[in-house]
């Protein structure tokens, strides 16, 4: 577990840092799109939304965090994505579309079949899928109406990453669903592939991908304008690495540690052996090829982050210790025991970024044992860090993520999508730090939950982010994500009443706790 000597920062550069933008107290509520309710097997961009909009804005809550939004494959995680720019359609409402005239509603009836308490991710990819692409086959044959406006200026205007994802999408389609290094050798890089023949045999099916992302960016869009009059924030997420198979590696091979000659990963991403695995976290993303990302001054990093900034208002960076150093894994390892630390991008990143984005609202996802090197990057940025509870308990007073040691600039969370619940935490803690926690906070632990959420209020963060599920006082049947675990993850979603048992008396407490403690 991280202690502050592992925390011990060096003095900041002089100069002042490159960004300071958290100087207003807040507290939001951690909850991912696919978690909210409905009768299509997922949650979708539909009125749930903004059901859930006007709770925050009931309980005076101005933040809404959420995982990343990209296109999911194997293991259904949000971290591993087929597009660093392209977003999910299966969170798409066809309900929308039904009005569109594009579906009938007898076409999605049989997703209401699908359990309403979890996500289905195979049967959903089974039902969904097939609608989809009727969607734009309708609108081919000249029924229904594009809903968001033309789809062509749609096309037209995210193209540089569109058409590589939509191409990319159809191939791995029509090669069922295999990796592109399994592909025939004339597909295996966009280069290649963009002026082959079965691109062009693949052509409408390449459009009906783009349709996809045209419909998401639309629906996404509405939910970002409900936001805003509002005024709630969205706070997206970032993962520093793409997946291996993703339209990303596939369409600029070059920027990432790649043999030129096998498509092979030279090494992969990961962390060493630490307090929480023996065997290190062996993830298995590319490695960017930094020097070439350096030479046109990162372009790609900042067209990454110019359309993260256009979907959420403020951005967290997973893994920021990469851009000071990273773990390199040899290909192919078994555990992510054998590496070694090399030299990220460092400052001259953010300096490209802060010159791109001036007023770039960013989360450094600093958790974990830094080193010195981390923490100056950190400070030297300016960027606030993050501090998690159920990190805090169990060790001595120096424990960095106690919160009497915790910085302003930083944001608390009880948990996040990583960690078990509040409840499901303490049923499974040791003794030690359950003890801990209910002396430190001077409680019984009855309602260790809203013990959690009230000493985030308390706390001198900055920013407080409340998983939905500590609100609802959920135990661990109710947890989103356990790393580490290839299946099973990404499921749980809440019901409409359980969001609604939150009205009147609860909704009212937490906005006095915002009013006591200035957030």
């Amino acid at each position: 577990m991280p202690t502050a000597s592992t925390r011990t920062a060096e003095p900041p550069a002089p100069g002042g840092p490159l960004f300071s933008w958290l100087q207003e107290r807040g507290a939001g509520v951690l909850l991912h799109p696919t978690c909210l309710p409905g009768t299509q097997g997922i949650g979708t961009l539909d009125g749930a939304c903004e059901r859930f909009l006007d709770f925050l804005t009931a309980a005076g809550l101005r933040h809404w965090q959420i995982c990343p939004l990209g296109p999911t494959g194997f293991g259904d995680s949000p971290y591993q994505c087929f597009s660093a720019f392209a977003g999910n359609p299966y969170l798409i409402d066809l309900e929308a579309l039904v009005r569109a005239g594009l579906l009938d509603a007898a076409d999605i009836r049989p997703l209401r079949a699908l359990p309403e308490d979890r996500v289905d991710f195979g049967a959903l990819y089974h039902l969904k899928w097939p609608l989809l692409h009727a969607a734009h086959a309708r609108l081919r044959e000249g029924r229904g109406r594009e809903p968001y406006g033309s789809f062509a200026a749609f096309q037209r205007l995210h193209a540089a990453w569109l058409e590589p994802y939509a191409l990319f999408r159809a191939l791995k389609d029509h090669h069922q669903g295999r990796p592109w290094w399994e592909w025939p050798a004339g597909l295996r890089t966009h280069a290649d592939a963009a002026g082959s023949k079965l691109a062009r045999t693949l052509a409408p099916a390449v459009e009906s991908h783009a349709f996809t992302q045209y419909l998401f960016l639309g629906q996404w869009d509405e939910v970002r304008a409900a936001a805003a009059r509002r005024r709630i924030s969205i706070i997206g997420d970032l993962p520093i690495f793409v997946a291996r198979d993703s339209a990303d590696v596939w369409a600029d091979p070059a920027r990432f540690e790649l043999d030129p000659r096998t498509a092979q990963p030279l090494a992969v991403a990961g962390v060493p052996p630490d307090y929480f695995s023996t065997e290190g976290q062996l993830w298995g993303n590319p490695l960017y090829r930094w020097e070439n990302h350096a030479a046109d001054g990162f372009a790609w990093w900042l067209r990454r982050l110019q359309t993260a900034f256009e979907l959420h208002d403020i951005v967290r960076i997973d893994h920021f210790r990469a851009f000071d150093e990273y773990w390199r894994i040899p290909f192919p390892a078994a555990t992510a025991r054998e590496g070694t630390w090399e030299p990220g991008p460092g400052r001259r990143f953010f300096e490209k970024v802060r010159d791109a984005f001036p007023d770039a609202r960013i989360i450094a996802e600093d958790l974990g044992e830094l080193t010195p090197s981390v923490i100056r990057l950190r400070e030297e940025t300016g960027l606030p860090g993050m501090a998690i509870l159920q990190f805090a308990f169990g060790g001595g007073s120096d424990n960095s993520y106690l919160p009497h040691q915790l910085s302003r600039n930083s944001v608390l969370y009880p948990g996040t999508h990583d960690n078990d619940t509040t409840l499901g935490w303490y049923g499974s803690a040791p003794e030690a730090a359950r003890d801990h926690a209910r002396c430190y906070l001077g409680v019984d632990g009855v309602e260790i939950g809203w013990d959690f959420v009230r000493a985030a209020y308390r706390s001198v963060s900055r920013l407080a982010i409340l998983p939905l599920q500590d609100l609802l006082s959920l135990d661990s049947r109710a947890r989103l994500n356990t790393p580490g675990r290839p299946e099973g993850n990404w499921q749980w979603r809440y019901r409409a009443s359980q969001l609604a048992a939150l009205g009147g008396e609860t909704t009212a407490y937490l906005r006095r706790l915002g009013e006591l403690y200035g957030r």
